[in-house]
C-alpha cells in the first residue's frame, strides 16, 4: 500500500533531489534534546496549516531517501571514530581535532560538527527530525533504528517528534516493531485536548486521535512526552483548553507533559488573525489562571510536568503530579493573589531575566533591576500585556 493512502496528511514528496549532498541537520528539537546528536530523517512539517507556528511556512515537505539517512548515520560514526582516536592520542578533545579532519577525503564540516559535539555532550541521546517520523514506512523506520543502534549501541535514549494522527494509522504490532528496533522516547504537540480549540488552530486532528495516539505509543513501552500550549484557545475557549486537555492527559498518562505558553511570531497566521481582532489573546494573569486549572484538573496519572522552555512564566512549575502538585501550583496562586502592580512586576522582570523564580520578587536588588526593566520599556498597566507579547517574539 502507498504512503499516500496509509496516511491523511499531506502527501509527500520522495525527495527534493535524488543525488546525496552531505550530512544534513534540520532547524529544531526539543529543549531536552540539546545534547542530542539530531538526524534528519525528514524535511519539514508534512502538514504545517496549523496556525500558532510559522517554523515551516512556506517550505516544502519531503521524505529523505533512506540510503541518504543511512550515509548520514555512517558519516558521522566515522568521524566520531576519527574524534575519539585523536582524542585517545592527545589525552582529551580539543577544538583542533575538529580542523585536523579538514583534509580527510569526503570532508564534511557539518557532519565532523555534529561527531564532536556528540561526543562532548557524552552521546546518550539521539533525535530524528523534522517534525514527524511517523510518516515513514514502519520497515524504513525499523531499517534506520536498527542502523542507528548498530553504530552506536551505547546510547540511552532515541527520540522523535510524531504527529498523533500519523502514530495513530500505525498497528500496535508495527509500534513494538519500532520500539524494539530501538526508539525510545517520543515527542508529540497535543497543543490541546479540545476539539473546539483544536479545529479553531487547524491542527488536523480530534481529542479522541490524540487520545489513541497517545495511549498506542505508551502500549509499545516507548517513553511519551506531551506538549500543552497555554492560552491557545484566546479568552472564549480558555477553560475548555484547560479542562479537556486535563481530561486527555489522564486517559492518556503520558510520562512527560511539556508546557509551551503561546507566543505569536509574525510568520504564524494566528498572528495575522490577533491582529485583526479575530483572535482574543489572553495576557499573564489570564493565562497563570488557565494554568492553574489545568493543573488542578490532572488526576489519576503520575506524569512529570516540564518546564523547560523560556515561554513559560513559571519556573517552578516542573515536577511528578503525584508528588509536587502543591509545590508547583503555590507559586502560580501566589501571583493570582498579587495586586496588579506587583504582578506586572514580576511578569516583566521574569521576561527579561530578572527573576527566574517567584520567590525572587522578594529580592530588595532584583527587584530594582525589574523595575528599572519597567521604566526602560515604558512598561504599564494598559500596555503590560503587549510588552511582554515583543519579548516573547524574540525567543519562538
Amino acid at each position: 500500500m502507498e504512503l499516500l493512502n496509509i496516511y491523511n496528511d499531506q502527501c509527500p514528496s520522495k525527495t527534493d533531489d535524488n543525488e546525496y549532498k552531505g550530512f544534513e541537520q534540520g532547524p529544531i528539537r526539543p529543549p531536552s534534546e540539546a545534547g542530542s546528536l539530531l538526524l534528519r530523517i525528514t524535511r519539514n512539517c508534512p502538514w504545517n496549516q496549523c496556525t500558532f507556528c510559522g517554523l515551516y511556512k512556506g517550505q516544502k515537505f519531503s521524505l529523505r531517501p533512506v540510503d541518504h539517512i543511512l550515509r548520514d548515520i555512517d558519516l558521522v560514526h566515522q568521524n566520531v571514530e576519527k574524534l575519539l582516536d585523536l582524542e585517545k592520542l592527545h589525552g582529551r578533545m580539543l577544538w583542533s581535532h575538529f580542523h585536523a579532519l579538514e583534509k580527510d577525503p569526503g570532508f564534511d564540516r557539518q557532519a565532523i560538527y555534529a561527531a564532536y559535539n556528540f561526543i562532548n555532550n557524552g552521546m546518550r541521546s539521539i533525535f530524528m527530525q523534522d517534525g514527524n517520523s511517523f510518516i515513514l514506512k514502519p520497515d524504513d523506520l525499523v531499517l534506520i533504528l536498527k542502523h542507528v543502534r548498530e553504530c552506536f549501541p551505547d546510547v540511552d535514549r532515541i527520540t522523535t517528534y510524531a504527529r498523533s494522527k500519523s502514530v495513530a494509522k500505525v498497528s500496535d504490532e508495527d509500534m513494538i516493531r519500532i520500539s524494539e528496533a530501538g526508539l525510545n522516547r517520543v515527542h508529540i504537540g497535543m497543543e490541546s485536548g479540545s476539539d473546539k480549540v483544536l479545529k479553531a488552530v487547524k491542527k488536523g486532528v480530534d481529542k479522541s486521535t490524540q487520545i489513541a495516539a497517545g495511549q498506542k505509543v505508551k502500549r509499545a513501552g516507548m517513553e511519551l512526552s506531551e506538549y500543552w500550549m497555554l492560552g491557545l484557545g484566546g479568552r472564549s475557549l480558555s477553560r475548555e483548553n484547560a479542562v479537556e486537555t486535563a481530561d486527555a492527559l489522564n486517559q492518556i498518562n503520558p510520562d512527560f507533559i511539556r508546557l509551551r505558553t503561546l507566543g505569536l511570531p509574525d510568520s504564524a497566521p494566528l498572528a495575522a488573525q490577533y491582529e485583526a481582532g479575530e483572535f482574543d489573546k489572553m495576557g499573564e494573569v489570564e493565562t497563570a489562571q488557565e494554568l492553574l486549572l489545568m493543573l488542578d484538573s490532572l488526576a489519576g496519572i503520575d506524569a512529570t510536568v516540564c518546564n523547560d522552555h523560556v515561554l513559560n512564566l513559571f519556573q517552578e512549575v516542573d515536577g511528578k503530579i503525584t508528588e509536587s502538585r502543591e509545590v508547583m501550583t503555590k507559586p502560580v496562586r501566589a501571583f493570582l493573589d498579587l495586586p496588579p502592580e506587583e504582578q506586572m512586576l514580576f511578569s516583566i522582570g521574569r521576561r527579561t531575566h530578572c527573576f527566574s523564580r517567584f520567590s525572587d520578587l522578594n529580592d530588595p536588588q532584583k527587584r530594582r533591576y525589574a523595575k528599572q526593566r519597567c521604566r526602560e520599556l515604558g512598561v504599564s498597566l494598559e500596555n503590560w500585556d503587549h510588552v511582554v507579547d515583543q519579548i516573547l517574539k524574540q525567543f519562538i
